[in-house]
């Protein structure tokens, strides 16, 4: 295979007459590079333009994003998902005001401190801002690094993910470091998708081991799916006065800390839905519930799970809310549940509440 010296110049050729126009290339500015990063784990390039677009409006600077609340930045995530990424991100800038002045230092050792910086992040951060010669390994790129180099071990796990990082570094440049770990991304994206390869358009095509042996469609190995649990859950809206029920989550929960939701839980085998939601709500709010009308059912994904969540109305005329599982619990007015950072799906049953069918209800 030809030498990062011959290559380089190829790719970032290619990529500056191909690149996508993307808000967070409009300049090197670390904040922005380190927020569109931190976005893009686990979020498609689509996905990420308009919230990165909203949440560097309201939190320009790094200044800001230590300032502000998490609650609100939570909503600015809101949609995205993986919200532990937007946690880490807030805890990190407080520490960079607190530690560093309010800078985005360039330097290593600072970044691999700071929460939910991982070699990922580092690399990114640090080649795209400051030009460091440090490498990236993501999705996109490890499928051009292993069909380049005709590597038929999985290369997201074990000696693979070794191998994978270290070609990666090899095949640094020694200078635009950054726009040449965003162009091997770039290619992954535009030209070596995982079906259908474009290889006649590729500029690496001349020296890929895939592309010379026809093994394109096998490398790199599949991805070992994980088994698919469904689970059938029972959502509560406990409404009291025109008002429903919100529960704030425990920082300490295994995922959408500190969000707010109706309250849920997974149904007992043959156990009916009505039976269901009385328990949940006494048992997460300590209120006494009648059940009424199904509001919605909504279905979702989270790792291995499948989930599928049917939520009912449920009237509580007395009693006071009892913290237990939630931190909080606050009745909202319905048209006020759009100012609460919540779930992707909790935000289907969100605007169910707020804009019911027309047809009659219980409460």
């Amino acid at each position: 295979m030809p030498t990062s010296p011959r290559l380089a110049p190829r790719l970032l050729a290619w990529f500056d007459a191909h690149r996508r126009d993307l808000p967070w290339r409009a300049d090197r500015d670390p904040y922005r590079v380190w927020v569109s990063e931190v976005m893009l784990q686990q979020t498609t390039v689509a996905a990420a333009v308009p919230f990165f677009d909203r949440f560097v409006r309201a939190l320009p600077d790094l200044a800001a994003l230590a300032a502000a609340d998490e609650q609100q930045v939570l909503k600015l995530w809101e949609g995205l998902g993986y919200y532990r990424r937007a946690r880490h991100l807030h805890a990190a800038a407080r520490r960079l005001a607190a530690e560093h002045g309010g800078a985005l230092p360039d330097d290593p050792a600072v970044w691999a401190e700071l929460p939910g910086v991982g070699r990922y992040i580092l690399g990114a951060v640090l080649s795209q801002a400051f030009d460091r010669r440090l490498p990236i390994v993501e999705a996109n790129s490890l499928r051009v690094l292993a069909r380049l180099h005709g590597y038929r071990g999985d290369p997201r796990e074990g000696a693979g993910k070794a191998w994978v990082w270290k070609a990666a570094a090899d095949i640094l440049p020694r200078k635009r470091v950054g726009d040449f770990n965003q162009a091997l991304m770039e290619l992954g994206a535009l030209v070596c998708t995982p079906a259908k390869p474009r290889c006649g358009e590729c500029p690496l095509k001349s020296a890929c081991a895939a592309n010379r042996d026809g093994t394109q469609h096998l490398i790199p190995s599949p991805k070992k799916q994980p088994e698919i649990t469904l689970v059938d859950e029972v959502g509560v809206a406990v409404r009291r006065g025109g008002r429903v029920l919100l529960c704030r989550r425990p920082a300490d929960a295994g995922r959408w800390q500190n969000m707010w939701e109706v309250p849920h839980a997974e149904r007992r085998p043959g156990e009916g839905l009505d039976a269901a939601a009385v328990r949940v709500a006494a048992e997460l709010t300590g209120l006494e519930v009648t059940p009424g009308a199904e509001v919605a059912t909504v279905k979702h994904g989270v790792t291995r799970y499948r989930i599928t969540l049917r939520c009912v109305e449920a009237a509580a005329p007395a009693g006071e809310f009892a913290p237990g599982f939630y931190a909080e619990g606050r009745w909202v007015a319905p048209a006020d549940l759009a100012d609460y950072p919540v779930s992707a799906p909790q935000r289907k049953l969100m605007t169910k509440l707020a804009h019911p069918d027309p047809q009659p209800r219980l409460f």
